[in-house]
């Protein structure tokens, strides 16, 4: 019988290592928090690096929550928040914020000298990577190619767009977390998948307030997935993210996973799951090398890290974990070992 091209219709053979990663990655998670010396038995796991089920969890984005976002907020508008948001963002590097605060200060609105900020970022460039390779950032644009660098034009773009076309008003504005995708898109370099990466990064902050699972954005990565996964995934990609979504309890039984644990009170949002598509490609191409969806061969290895671990969710979220779990029961802090 063929598939009707606009069913979601799953490849149990394939879609049910979606199932065992999540778990298994999240199993990762709560070991490291309970202090086992073992995290996981997969030789694929214990290889490569693989991001957290949430994307929260993850490093990056607990650097930005803490410290980019949350700390002394009190000293800044939300029109700053945002933009150091932006900032942080464009180079996905702690070491580059830390540098940047470092040797030009606070980054705010009334603080923010596009050339003086540039003229530092090629200093270091010169001995060190500024931008993180985790997401693909195009340097060309017909409106700024008279500017000598990457860096430079990004920075000018965020000036003369998304503070001086008031785009920032915009997404302080919108009524949708897909109104807050929208007015990011107008910016120049901004393609989807980054406007839809920078519009979940606002949503952390107490200015943009929208549920994660009102609007999601596949990215090529989760793509490569979800083709894996799916003999049809509906009538566009998301389609298929979205049907994970609402069938998870039961396709959690349908795969035999009965000990998944997720976040108290919080499932995997819709962003999570689009994420853990592209990391399950990932682990497929170990997996199932036969299944060949413009294979690539898995970058990063797993590296592991040592001490204590504080990691902060948004205060939006209201998650507080059990005593004896990381966490005490009134604070927003849990802590890894």
């Amino acid at each position: 019988m063929m598939a009707i091209h606009n069913e979601v219709l799953p490849n149990d053979d394939v879609l049910r290592y979606y199932f065992y990663f999540i778990n298994e990655r999240m199993k990762i998670f709560w070991r490291r928090c309970e202090g086992k010396a073992t995290l996981t038995d997969d030789p694929i796991l214990r290889k490569y690096k693989f991001t957290n089920v949430y994307r929260a969890l993850d490093r990056v984005s607990q650097y930005l929550i803490r410290y980019v976002i949350y700390k002394d907020i009190h000293l800044y508008s939300p029109r700053d928040v945002l933009l150091r948001i932006l900032v942080f963002k464009i180079f996905n590097r702690i070491d580059t914020w830390e540098y940047l605060t470092e040797f030009y200060g606070d980054i705010k609105e009334s603080h923010f000298d596009v050339k003086q900020i540039s003229v530092l970022l090629s200093e270091r460039q010169s001995y060190a990577p500024i931008f993180n390779n985790a997401y693909m950032m195009t340097g060309s644009h017909t409106k700024y190619n008279y500017l000598p660098t990457k860096h430079e034009k990004w920075l000018t773009m965020v000036k003369q767009e998304f503070l001086g076309d008031n785009v920032v008003d915009e997404v302080l504005t919108a009524t949708s977390l897909e109104g807050v995708y929208n007015s990011l898109r107008k910016c120049s370099f901004m393609g989807d998948f980054l406007a839809y990466q920078y519009t979940i990064d606002f949503n952390y902050s107490p200015y943009v307030n929208f549920s994660e699972n009102s609007f999601v954005k596949a990215g090529i990565g989760a793509i490569r997935g979800i083709k894996k996964c799916f003999i049809s995934y509906g009538n566009e990609y998301e389609d298929a993210i979205k049907y994970v979504h609402d069938h998870f309890t039961e396709l959690l039984e349908k795969y035999q996973v009965s000990d998944f644990k997720p976040l108290p009170g919080r499932s995997p949002s819709l962003l999570d799951l689009q994420n853990c598509f592209c990391e399950t490609d990932k682990y497929l191409r170990e997996a199932m090398p036969e299944l060949i969806v413009d294979n690539t061969r898995i970058k990063q290895r797993y590296k592991p890290s040592y001490g204590s671990i504080n990691v902060t969710l948004p205060e939006k979220w209201h998650i507080y974990l059990n005593k004896g779990l990381c966490i005490h029961s009134n604070s927003k802090e849990l802590t890894l070992f």
